[in-house]
């Protein structure tokens, strides 16, 4: 059977460990779970059961689809550029090298916004609602992943970097406090202020009675047994199984102001 007119995913026994992308659960080799072709990820079965039933007026998006239009579209674009210029060798070609990292990393952000989504997808409830990669009006960007839940809307940006994140503060005294965010050795500062501006635009639709959070949450980074989680220039900085507890942590709104606020902003921000 080719990829045309295979399943979208089907259920096996594994040959190898893996872990699950909904609850990032280790799933031991031979253990039963739906393998799933396009994005080459695995899940416990269990999720095909969990999952609550979807709002139908309400399209959520999917997670990572304009990251991964975007890797398909420059991975394309190569093809048919070497193609072009080597009739006779492009296929070798492109056996033999590499998608450049200005490509693959479209490919990477896909994959991290994939698995992030589904954890998110399976926290869906009356008291959390989510969307995922949502078009900002007259600009370029988009945001990761909206959670609207009893605390508030959660505006949530999913990175892959390896290392230890950490807050390093410079200043004080003398002179003026700066906050850095800093992921192994990489200076990663601009990704709050990345996160800042898509917290603004979220609170021109909700406006200023209900409560916005910045999240950025780090997949894969290299995080503490104990702690690591904290909060620089009010963005808080996470893994997924501690924004997990966050998002379902009790708060005061009611079921009926998510719902309206969910509405809201998948009106006012449309799928990307």
């Amino acid at each position: 059977m080719d990829d045309t007119t295979a399943p979208a995913e089907k259920q096996m026994r594994l040959r190898y460990a893996g872990t699950c992308r909904i609850c990032d659960a280790a799933l031991p080799a031979k253990t039963e779970a739906v393998y799933e072709r396009e994005t080459k990820t695995i899940r416990c079965v269990t999720h095909d059961h969990d999952l609550p039933e979807p709002d139908l007026d309400v399209d959520i998006g999917e997670a990572g689809s304009s990251a991964r239009r975007e890797f398909e579209r420059r991975k394309a674009g190569r093809e048919k550029r070497i193609r072009d210029k080597h009739p006779k060798l492009g296929g070798l070609i492109l056996a033999l090298s590499d998608d450049p990292p200005s490509t693959t990393a479209w490919d990477t952000g896909a994959v991290v916004e994939e698995r992030l989504g589904g954890r998110l997808n399976s926290l869906q409830s009356e008291a959390c609602r989510v969307l995922h990669d949502r078009r900002i009006p007259e600009s370029r960007a988009n945001i990761d992943h909206l959670a609207v839940t009893t605390t508030g809307v959660y505006v949530i940006d999913a990175k892959r970097y390896s290392g230890r994140p950490r807050l390093r503060v410079e200043g004080g005294l003398l002179r003026p406090r700066v906050e850095r965010l800093i992921v192994g050795r990489r200076d990663c500062t601009k990704l709050v202020d990345g996160v800042l501006k898509q917290v603004d635009v979220v609170r021109t639709v909700v406006g200023d009675q209900i409560p916005v959070h910045g999240v950025l949450c780090f997949v894969d980074a290299d995080w503490p047994l104990i702690g690591g989680a904290f909060t620089t220039r009010d963005v808080q900085v996470l893994w997924p199984k501690r924004l997990q507890s966050t998002l379902t942590s009790p708060g005061d709104l009611d079921v009926h102001a998510i719902e309206r606020v969910h509405r809201e902003l998948a009106s006012a921000l449309p799928s990307a």
